[in-house]
């Protein structure tokens, strides 16, 4: 009997641990030297402004084909296939690689591997790492405009004689004005910050993830939509929205769709843990229809603080 109770209870372990393995990996690439570069991973770019330190997450694929292309023209490119994100026993981990120079070729580049671990749920990368979300465009260029004032002299010259006593004297005199001219030049750069990633200046939610694709919000959305209960679609919402990660904006629209203030209100408090500007999180006043579910959530945010 003891030794039945002992097997079931090991079966039990082990499905649990099957069941907690993660479905994804994530790696992490760094140059020791401090070589900014480019990675490219199954043929496509992952970043588009180059780093020394980078890191990918969420990649689905057990191996990857990668390419390292230094920002100094004059390093070698690295190419690297059957990039391993899984242990021996197929189980997704936390990978990280390490590049460096040639002792013996400065130009020539290396790419060995550093280490393996399991992969921790809510990670936070440390500030000089750049972390990217895999499948997820980074953000647009924004237009900065920068204003040049020149200024020039041109000179004016002016001759004067004059006699006096038959004795001639002359005078040149200049007469400088100065020309101001205004030059506006726009140009495009990326927007980006070096505390991890691209396009936000804040401490990112939602485990620095960024939001839901638009396809893959509007399908997700839609299966809210379709439930014909308020309690079912609020079960759905939070089923959807525990998987992944949500803007404000995406949030309010999901949020929206409940017919009772109630269910407004569970869902937004659910939904904060997983959206990736929090600092907006005011956008969600609007959906409620009276003023003590404001403040009921306003109360819940700054509990969470």
């Amino acid at each position: 009997m003891t030794r039945k109770i002992t097997f079931s209870f090991l079966f039990l372990v082990l499905n649990f641990t099957a069941f907690a393995q993660s479905n994804v990996g994530h790696l992490t690439i760094f140059s020791e030297d401090g070589d900014r570069f480019f990675l490219i991973l199954n043929g496509e770019r992952q970043n588009d402004i180059a780093q020394t330190n980078l890191r990918i997450e969420d990649l689905n694929q057990p191996y990857y084909n990668a390419k390292i292309i230094f920002e100094d023209k004059t390093l070698m490119d690295i190419s690297k296939n059957n990039l391993a994100l899984t242990d021996a026993d197929e189980i997704f981990s936390d990978v990280t690689y390490k590049i460096k120079r040639d002792k013996n070729n400065k130009s020539k580049m290396k790419m060995n591997f550093f280490s393996m671990i399991p992969v921790e749920q809510h990670y936070v990368a440390p500030k000089n790492v750049y972390v990217m979300h895999y499948g997820q465009p980074q953000p647009p260029a924004m237009n900065v405009s920068q204003t040049t004032t020149t200024t020039t002299t041109a000179g004016t010259n002016m001759s004067v004689g004059m006699n006096t006593g038959g004795v001639n004297i002359g005078m040149n005199v200049n007469f400088n004005d100065p020309v101001v001219t205004t030059q506006t030049t726009t140009t495009t750069s990326g927007s980006f910050d070096n505390d991890n990633h691209a396009g936000h200046d804040h401490e990112r939610g939602c485990n620095r993830k960024f939001a839901m694709l638009p396809a893959d919000f509007n399908s997700a959305l839609a299966t809210v939509k379709n439930q014909k209960f308020d309690d079912t679609r609020l079960k759905t919402a939070k089923q959807i929205t525990s998987a992944n990660c949500l803007s404000a904006g995406q949030i309010a629209k999901i949020a929206e769709v409940f017919g009772f203030e109630e269910s407004k209100l569970d869902y937004a408090k659910f939904a904060y843990d997983h959206c990736t500007e929090r600092e907006n999180y005011f956008k969600l006043n609007n959906i409620f229809s009276f003023s003590s579910s404001v403040d009921e959530l306003t109360n819940f945010i700054q509990g969470q603080e």
